[in-house]
């Protein structure tokens, strides 16, 4: 399966749920993706918890007076069917309201800063 996608499952699951936070298996990516949601603050924070070969995400989620800071999570770029945008093309989402993430090769980035340094890359998901 899909580590990204299984990612943003577990957050979109956990929020409907009601729970305050959710695990996910650690990777670097993965750990890059969760850092920009709390620098834009979609969730609180995260945290690395584990061992060598066990290691963990903790993700704390956001809510506001009940409702979850996320209200939609769609993965755009999937392993079958890539997507990739030019800096040029990279429109805000959700009229400015959503977040985009983008693989570039300065790392991962919102689609925002990726906007901003003119680099274009892999379009990983949509967050509003």
């Amino acid at each position: 399966m899909d580590p990204i996608a299984d990612l943003l499952v577990r957050i979109k699951n956990a929020q409907a749920a009601g729970r305050e936070t959710t695990e996910a298996p650690f990777s670097n990516v993965k750990m890059a993706v969760v850092k920009i949601l709390a620098a834009k603050s979609f969730i609180e924070g995260v945290e690395k918890k584990g061992v060598k070969n066990k290691e963990k995400l903790e993700i704390k989620l956001k809510y506001d007076q009940g409702i979850g800071a996320i209200a939609g999570i769609k993965r755009v770029s999937r392993p079958g069917q890539r997507r990739y945008s030019s800096s040029s093309k990279l429109r805000p989402s959700k009229q400015g309201y959503g977040l985009m993430i983008i693989s570039t090769s300065q790392g991962i980035m919102s689609g925002q800063d990726a906007k901003k340094k003119k680099i274009g890359g892999e379009v990983l998901c949509e967050i509003w």
